[in-house]
């Protein structure tokens, strides 16, 4: 579905969900078949292209410099109105929209060797992250997107609330990114046997 690039960029203004650690979020309100995935700290990109016998394909939405949501802010310490780099993407296993992913990157992230931040085009930025020797990963935080209104993209109101979502600051040569991940009504390998052992795996 071709969608104009005024669409991306359209929020439901009204609230942001609450992020909590995983650990702090009880069991019984996380679906079963999701914790899994939510509470992975692997290669999310490699686990979709397995679940997809590689047919992973990304579907960049937007790509632009803007100012970064409040709780985006806090997570990466920047101070109010400062620009950011941010890009928001679909993850399409075999031809399914899976999970939509938004990505803010500081400017003073995109120095350096990490300019190359700037021209992922259609390349899964979860690729390089899980490539990069010098990245750490701070713990995953989860939110309950329940409603309409907890700030997603207009390209996401034809899908049927509640669904969840994970987000990690990273950092590569000590300079922070945010990424976060809502998992679509649509996405279908819920049940898919994670393995553990290759936690770094691109």
């Amino acid at each position: 579905m071709a969608l104009s690039s005024t669409q991306f960029s359209d929020f439901y203004p009204v609230s942001e969900p609450l992020w909590r650690q995983m650990a702090s979020v009880s069991d019984y309100r996380v679906p079963a078949q999701l914790r899994p995935w939510l509470s992975d700290t692997g290669s999310l990109t490699q686990r979709l292209m397995d679940a997809c016998d590689n047919r992973l394909k990304v579907q960049v939405l937007r790509q632009n410099l803007g100012v970064p949501r409040l709780s985006e802010r806090r997570a990466l310490k920047l101070p109010q109105r400062r620009l950011a780099l941010i890009r928001e993407v679909l993850l399409l296993g075999g031809g399914t929209a899976w999970v939509y992913a938004r990505s803010i990157i500081p400017l003073s992230t995109l120095t350096g060797r990490l300019r190359s931040l700037r021209q992922l085009d259609n390349r899964p930025l979860g690729a390089l992250l899980f490539s990069e020797p010098s990245m750490c990963r701070e713990p995953v935080e989860v939110a309950c997107f329940n409603s309409p209104t907890s700030q997603m993209p207009a390209v996401l109101a034809a899908y049927q609330p509640p669904m969840w979502g994970r987000r990690s600051v990273f950092r590569l040569d000590h300079k922070p990114l945010l990424v976060s991940e809502i998992f679509l009504p649509s996405f279908s390998p819920y049940n898919q046997c994670l393995s553990f052992d290759d936690s770094r795996s691109v």
